[in-house]
Parts: C-alpha cells; structure tokens; sequence
C-alpha cells in the first residue's frame, strides 16, 4: 500500500486552514471596493476591519495600529526604511535574521552592523548593551531589529530584554515574529517592540498578505503614494480576500496555541532517535517554538537529504525558503559557528495539521536514508578489505 505524503515544512508555507479558504472565497464573490461608500462598498471594509481587528488579538496589538502590507517582507521593509526616513544612519541588526531583513538593510544606504549570536543562535545582550551604551549621536537614532523565533532553528530570542536595553538608548526595536505567531503567544507590547511583522501563509492563511503593527515611538513613512488606505501608509485598493484569509487564520490560529504546543513532545522525541544515529540537533539549548527542528549530519549535503526524505514522501526544506529554489550554505548555522553543518542541515517544521504520526514517519525515513548513507561509505573500505 503507498503511504500518503506528510507535509513538514510550515516554516516555509502552511496549508492554507479551511477557515482562511472560506473567508477568501466569501470575500471574492461578494466583491466591492473598500473606499467606496455605497452598500458593497461598506461590506468589503467591514471585512477588511474585522480581519484587522482579528490580526492585532493574535499579536496582542491595537487595531488602530495594524497595517496591512503584500507580505512579511515588505513589512519588514516598512519598519527599516521608516527608521532610515526617520533619521537612523546605522543599523544593528542580529546575524540570524532573515534574508528580508537582511538584504533590506544592506540596501538601505546606511551603515549596517550584525549582532552576534551564541552557538545555540541567541542574540548576546552584553554585545548589543555595549555597543548602545557606545552610541553615536551623529548616527540618529538607534536601530535594532531582533527577530522573536528563528525560522531555521526555531530558537525563541529574549526581545524583552533586548527592548529595555533599546529603550534606555532611546532606540526603535523592530521585531520580526513571522515564525512566532500562531505558534506561542505573542505580546507586541508586552516585548517591547516598536515594530512588529507576521506574515499570513506562515500561519494557515494564504500567500501574498502581511502586516506591519507600531506602537508610539516608531513613525511609519508613506511606502506606496496615491490614496489614503492603510491609514495613509499604503496606498493602493486593499486585497480583501487576502486580508480576509489572513484574519481568519489568525484566529484559528490564536485558538489553536495550546494544541500546537504539544508538537514539541513529538518533535523532541523524533530528534532524540536522530541524535542516537550521529545528528546534531541545532539550538537545543535555547528555548524553541514547539513545531520546528534543525537537525545536521556532517558529510551529508542539505540537498540530498531533503531529497532522499521527498522520496519516501516527506516534504522538508534546507533552511530558508526564500532562496528562489536555491540551495546554499545557512548564515544562521554559520553565525552560531556551526559552519561546518551550513550546508548539511535540514528543517522539519509542522503546524496545524501534524500529528504524532508525522514526526514518527520523519524519523524512521531519516534514519532509513542515514543506514544507506553509512552503507555507501563502508563499502569503499570494505571492497579494500580494511
């Protein structure tokens, strides 16, 4: 009997919830323009205003304060180039970041400084209490962007912390939590940030819908010119079944919290069965979300372990999926000086629908391709009669 495909690698995009399907095809047939007053018109911004409303529960974050943008990275854009229009002639930004955050501000025009990490991926508060304490003012106004869970490792960073020591630099913390929501609870202003990212289809909903929320002390610039939507920050005709989408799913998502915690069991138990056979699991001293596992074996390139596991059915990834299909070293692994495994890790991620069974299937396919692994390097030796 053929055994069905399982699917873990939500990191890089979830199935979209039956919920989220619902709310796009509800909005698509129904139409209207939310800028425009007459009855479809008015239903469309109800549409859009709830699913607002229902982002900022999941993020613990006014409404008032939610903009919706085309994705996590152009929400990530928004928060750096406020803060470079704002004034800031230098960025620190972790090592651990993601590439939208990384290659947005490399091309932002102003200095950029990485902020190191340990070799379980933790951001070093010494490093960045040291280097804010050594601030330039001819530099504005300090940066920070402090990413709340790794989406290789799913190492969870101490934001709260590294936003008291922004906040006495009288700096603006901007928190990536695309791989945080939906999967622990996540408090914008109870952390401290002053910006804050989460990306619909990381989280159930579908593709192409982000949103930016900001607290007081950040000044959002004007990214798209033209009419006055998204509270005069985006201009442009919302996407209301995207929006929609992204609402819904926040909302299941956020209901479903307590339930997604329980793949950290399965998920540590399947990482204890590879640890046995040689792995090395990645940022298993840190704190992680519950759904992700970043495991390496040396000699065994990133590539031909995702495809040895799609071969008996399993869809993993290579650390980031936002390479255009591209395989390459992980800066992740490299920064928390594991660079020998850069290119010899895999990522597992579930989601909402995983289950015990996903994460038993995982490990014996990976083990099955580790023994054949191991079988092709014995053989040399044993056809030299060593």
């Amino acid at each position: 009997m053929t055994r069905s495909a399982i699917y873990l690698d939500y990191n890089a995009t979830a199935p979209v919830r039956p919920e989220a399907a619902a709310a796009v095809a509800e909005a698509l047939l129904a139409g209207g323009n939310p800028s425009s007053v007459h009855a479809a018109g008015r239903a469309a911004h109800a549409r859009v205003e709830q699913a607002r409303a229902e982002v900022a529960a999941l993020i613990a974050a006014p409404a008032s304060t939610v903009i919706f943008t085309s994705g996590g990275t152009e929400a990530n854009a928004l928060a750096i180039d406020s803060a470079v229009a704002a004034g800031a002639r230098r960025l620190i930004v972790s090592a651990i970041e993601h590439d939208s955050v990384l290659e947005t501000a490399k091309a932002s025009g102003v200095d950029v400084e990485r902020a190191p990490v340990d070799a379980d991926g933790v951001v070093d508060l010494g490093w960045l209490a040291a280097r804010l304490s050594a601030w330039d003012a001819a530099d504005g106004r300090p940066f920070v962007a402090l990413m709340l869970a790794n989406n290789e490792t799913g190492v969870i960073q101490p934001v709260a912390q590294a936003a008291e020591l922004v906040r006495a630099a009288d700096g603006w913390l901007h928190v990536d939590a695309i791989q945080a929501a939906g999967k622990i609870p996540v408090d914008s202003r109870g952390l401290g940030a002053d910006t804050l990212s989460v990306s619909a289809h990381k989280l159930g909903g579908p593709q192409g819908v982000g949103a930016l929320t900001f607290g007081p002390r950040a000044t959002l610039a004007r990214r798209l010119h033209g009419g006055g939507q998204e509270r005069g920050r985006r201009a442009g005709t919302e996407n209301v079944p995207g929006i929609s989408g992204f609402g819904a799913a926040a909302k299941a998502a956020l209901e479903g919290l307590e339930a997604l915690a329980a793949q950290a069991a399965w998920r540590d138990a399947a990482a204890q069965r590879l640890k046995a056979a040689g792995a090395v699991v990645l940022g298993e001293g840190a704190p992680r979300v519950p759904n992700t596992l970043c495991v390496g074996e040396a000699g065994a390139p990133s590539e031909l372990q995702v495809m040895a596991l799609d071969l008996e059915g399993l869809m993993v990834s290579a650390g980031s999926a936002c390479s255009s299909g591209k395989v390459k070293p992980s800066h992740v692994l490299a920064a928390m000086g594991h660079g020998a495994l850069a290119d010899c890790a895999i990522r597992v991620s579930g989601g909402w629908a995983s289950c015990e069974e996903d994460w038993n299937r995982l490990a014996e396919a990976w083990l099955a391709a580790h023994e054949r692994r191991a079988a092709r390097r014995r053989a040399p030796a044993a056809a030299a009669g060593v």
